[in-house]
């Protein structure tokens, strides 16, 4: 069974663009990664699938639900964290544990797997919310998504705000609820997670999905990242429309380059340089190029 899939999903907000013709799946037991930058539709997605509002046009399920005819369902099922950790202020982190169980009508089974979340992440739940710092709301909200041990977690930018030491404690609750069965659609702008953590991911950009696959797969290009030492004045001598991503380091140069290396190798066969490296560009250059307006350019 697909966990999500959505078929032409659309989001206006009045004229203003939210979400455009989305069609993605995402199937059962997969670490799925939904990345972009900030703005380019990843919270209204996931807002949209779980109901809190409502699309403009198309379809799409969760767990099978419909997410029109049954959004409460839905919410009851999903474990959800949201970009933005708010709780009502007055309370401890205690008591909104026990009102989230409450609310799923588990009390006594969330509890106690609350209390267990509790001190793998090193959560304190006897102070008020309006005590804590963000990576300690964030925290809590990890309690609340995952206490429940859904079959779907839907995480917002879910380690923005946590210290180093607890992103790792957070991915390694994902790799064993994974190994258990259970599917993560992980919405983030860190390549690093998505490169480490997902099989699959989608790029979304101005709120259309512009490239789906695995990590492989959107990893795949023909570029190479080419370095020139001590090479001052020899880029102007390079064929332009082949070369990107210029990078000056004192008398070096580095660049993408696309295209013949036989060319790339004729230009430079008279020209002052020291040394040569021609390698495989970084998995985060090649993410990063989706993000750019002519994004399409690198193969």
């Amino acid at each position: 069974m697909d966990m999500i899939c959505t078929k032409d999903l659309t989001k206006f907000y009045g004229k203003t663009r939210g979400i455009e013709h989305l069609n993605l799946t995402v199937g059962e037991g997969e670490v799925f990664g939904f990345i972009g930058p900030n703005g380019a539709g990843k919270s209204t997605t996931i807002r949209t699938l779980l109901g809190l509002i409502r699309s403009t046009s198309g379809t799409a399920s969760v767990l099978g639900r419909d997410i029109l005819e049954e959004h409460e369902a839905i919410l009851q099922e999903v474990g959800y964290m949201p970009s933005e950790a708010l709780f009502y202020s007055g309370m401890r982190v205690w008591d909104v544990i026990r009102l989230s169980a409450g609310l799923r009508q588990k009390t006594a089974a969330c509890l106690a797997e609350a209390r267990i979340l509790c001190g793998r992440l090193q959560l304190d739940t006897g102070r008020r919310i309006e005590e804590l710092s963000l990576g300690n709301r964030k925290k809590v909200s990890i309690v609340c998504a995952f206490m429940h041990r859904p079959s779907l977690c839907i995480l917002d930018e879910p380690t923005s705000g946590l210290d180093p030491l607890m992103q790792k404690e957070f991915f390694d609750l994902i790799e064993e609820r994974s190994r258990e069965g259970t599917t993560f659609f992980l919405s983030s702008h860190v390549l690093s997670e998505i490169r480490r953590y997902c099989s699959r991911a989608a790029i979304i950009r101005d709120g259309s999905i512009i490239a789906c696959g695995t990590v492989e797969e959107l990893s795949r290009t023909n570029a190479k990242r080419v370095t020139l030492h001590d090479a001052s004045g020899l880029i102007q001598k390079l064929p332009g429309q082949n070369i990107r991503d210029v990078r000056a380091d004192g008398p070096s140069v580095s660049f993408l380059y696309q295209g013949d290396l036989h060319l790339l190798m004729s230009l430079l066969a008279d020209s002052p340089f020291t040394d040569l490296t021609i390698a495989e560009p970084e998995l985060d250059e090649i993410f990063l190029h989706y993000y750019s307006e002519k994004g399409g350019d690198l193969q």
